[in-house]
């Protein structure tokens, strides 16, 4: 029997998950939109849109996407985990980084 996703979950990210949700149903009602037109609004079933509210971790990430959209924040993920401000990334990269550079006999120099 596969495991659902919701069994996999660390409490952590399915606290984080529920207050998104919440957080969508604020912004959606201080913008005086009802569950119905959210769900008209982002092409899903109001069924599928409530769930979302819930931060249920089986609805589509594009759903989350289209509600932020259509709630105006379009852009959101845009510097989500932009490269350039990842630290622990950057930091593997210096790492990496060879400490000597030596030139391969018989392969001229550039």
């Amino acid at each position: 029997m596969r495991s659902s996703v919701t069994d996999v979950l660390p409490p952590m990210l399915k606290r984080s998950l529920s207050k998104f949700g919440r957080d969508l149903a604020v912004a959606r009602r201080k913008r005086r939109l009802t569950t119905e037109m959210m769900a008209e609004r982002t092409g899903v079933s109001r069924n599928t849109y409530v769930r979302a509210e819930r931060g249920d971790p089986t609805v589509s990430f594009a759903v989350y996407a289209m509600a932020l959209f259509v709630l105006g924040f379009g852009d959101v993920f845009a510097d989500l985990i932009d490269v350039s401000k990842d630290s622990i990334g950057l930091t593997m990269d210096q790492e990496r980084l060879p400490r000597r550079v030596r030139i391969k006999k018989g392969a001229g120099a550039v």
